[in-house]
């Protein structure tokens, strides 16, 4: 696969995720009557996985500081499958449940907009970003990888602080939030 390629699919992949995230938000899929019990659980499993992701990607940042790339790679690819499971969880979650709304006599209220929005259009963004970034860093592994090797310190620079914001405050909106469900 050529870098035109990849970038193509890079691009599809981040739309379709985007897509589905809209469709669920405006429940336009059928629910069925019957909502499994684990799925009430969803949301508690992603703050746990977003913050296992947190730690990872900062054991991950060490490792690279200390050039261990083999456990920097595998810590990266590990970050990389708990974040599939989390989008697959949140995917689930949100199209069996209704959304939950922060009362809007909270003082609390404006924060957490700012930091739920702030958090919604990241995690939009640094999708194809650490896409990008897996297959810089995959490429630059190769023999003739040292202009991938550039490429992935150049979106790394981005990718990483947004990616780690991002399972930051995935924890803070669900901690902000989770008073208020109704299950």
């Amino acid at each position: 696969m050529n870098d035109k390629q990849v970038f193509r699919l890079v691009t599809a992949v981040s739309l379709v995720v985007f897509t589905a995230v809209i469709i669920l938000n405006k429940k336009i899929l059928p629910v069925p009557d019957i909502i499994p019990a684990f799925v009430y659980k969803l949301p508690k499993l992603n703050a746990m996985i977003n913050g296992a992701c947190t730690l990872l990607l900062l054991l991950s940042l060490y490792m690279i500081k200390e050039k261990n790339i083999p456990v920097h790679k595998k810590l990266n690819v590990i970050t990389f499958c708990l974040s599939a499971v989390f989008l697959l969880s949140y995917i689930t979650f949100h199209w069996l449940v209704q959304e939950t709304i922060f009362p809007k006599d909270s003082p609390l209220r404006a924060p957490y907009l700012v930091l739920l929005i702030s958090h919604i259009i990241l995690a939009a963004a640094v999708l194809p970003l650490i896409l990008l970034s897996f297959y810089y860093g995959l490429k630059s592994q190769l023999p003739d990888g040292e202009m991938y090797k550039m490429k992935h310190k150049k979106l790394v620079r981005w990718s990483f602080p947004i990616w780690l914001y991002v399972t930051i405050t995935g924890v803070a909106v669900y901690l902000m939030i989770s008073p208020y469900y109704l299950f």
